[in-house]
């Protein structure tokens, strides 16, 4: 099964399915001499878990990591860094009535068509918990993106809209002080009530999230096929429910007349007076924020019954249950935040080994 690796220079290769054993990954291409716990991954674990509100799924796991290989006395050594982290909260029974059913909006059809065989626990390999070794990919990444360009690089992302109902302010500080992860703490108490009323009558939501890296040089991304904005498009869509990525202006570009950024000189050092661009031009970062946005889809797993066909060619009417969350993008951003910061270790690396630290500005 190909596409289970991420990346040129600094590789992540993930394992595992929903209901199996545990879920695990190897990340290659980190340099040595870094310092590397535990712990400093386990916090963005935590925040992706399930269980952490009363609108998420109620599968309770541990998510603990536990380093393999790849680190020693704290710090990087330079191989490849494995990791597990256990299965414990699997409720494999729930999914027995699935085995020969096919869930629309999910990839079960496609996956028997391609393989002859599925796993019909969860989703198997298809599952959102894959994303925990994403997770775990990007936190390593964080502390390469660090050691080559100091602490104030910051991959950070929010919850700009879930529903219809979209924020009217953003003030990053609001972020990480609701469960939403919101930047408009005006607006939360409307998003509880709308989930709460959508998932009382077995439906769900889907929402828009905004992410951006700041901090970051000028010079990362190749101008052709890597363009950085291309693998960030690629790193986004690889998520679990998203539809869409857009970057800078995105859609809104259809519009405009113009899509330009004007440049000047401030204090004798280059300056943009906008971000149209989203911090990328010709698929190169000029030194702006990284903006993108992604469209994350309603959950498909939900109480409504819809009409679908079974493996032996049978029309029935099937309702989900189970432990699902009524909107997936609650758990998604520090996935989203992961994938970024994945895309960016990998530019930089790339960038350091062809270019070290010439500028041509």
């Amino acid at each position: 099964m190909p596409g289970n690796t991420f990346g040129q220079i600094f590789r992540l290769t993930t394992w595992g399915e929903s209901h199996g054993i545990a879920i695990g990954g190897i990340v290659d291409g980190v340099p040595p001499g870094l310092p590397l716990t535990a712990e400093c991954i386990q916090a963005d674990l935590n925040r992706r878990k399930p269980g952490n509100h009363a609108l998420t799924s109620l599968r309770l796991e541990k998510d603990e990591i536990e380093i393999l290989s790849g680190v020693f006395e704290g710090k990087t050594l330079g191989t490849p860094i494995a990791f597990m982290v256990q299965n414990e909260g699997h409720h494999s029974n729930d999914y027995d009535g699935l085995k020969s059913v096919y869930r629309p909006g999910h990839g079960d059809y496609a996956y028997q068509q391609k393989y002859g065989h599925r796993d019909h626990r969860g989703g198997g390999r298809a599952s959102a918990r894959e994303t925990i070794a994403r997770v775990v990919g990007g936190a390593i990444g964080k502390v390469v993106l660090r050691s080559l360009f100091g602490e104030a690089v910051k991959v950070k992302a929010a919850i700009i809209q879930i529903g219809p109902h979209k924020i009217t302010k953003m003030d990053w500080k609001e972020v990480n002080q609701n469960a939403f992860s919101c930047p408009d703490k005006d607006i939360t108490q409307k998003w509880e009530q709308y989930l709460t009323h959508i998932k009382d009558q077995g439906k769900s939501a889907g929402a828009f999230i905004e992410v951006h890296a700041t901090g970051f040089p000028a010079g990362l991304g190749e101008p052709v096929f890597d363009k950085l904005s291309a693998d960030l498009a690629k790193g986004l869509m690889s998520i679990n429910a998203v539809k869409a990525v857009e970057i800078g202006d995105g859609f809104a570009c259809v519009e405009a007349q113009t899509s330009y950024d004007e440049m000047a000189l401030e204090n004798g050092s280059p300056d943009f007076k906008s971000n149209h661009a989203g911090g990328i031009l010709a698929g190169i970062s000029t030194g702006q924020p990284i903006v993108c946005r992604i469209a994350v889809k309603p959950t498909t797993s939900t109480l409504q019954p819809r009409q679908t066909i079974t493996t032996n060619l049978k029309e029935t009417t099937l309702s989900v249950t189970g432990r699902h969350d009524p909107c997936v993008a609650i758990r998604a951003i520090p996935i989203v935040e992961a994938m970024v910061s994945l895309v960016l270790t990998d530019h930089a690396l790339r960038w350091r080994g062809q270019c070290g630290d010439f500028s041509g500005v």
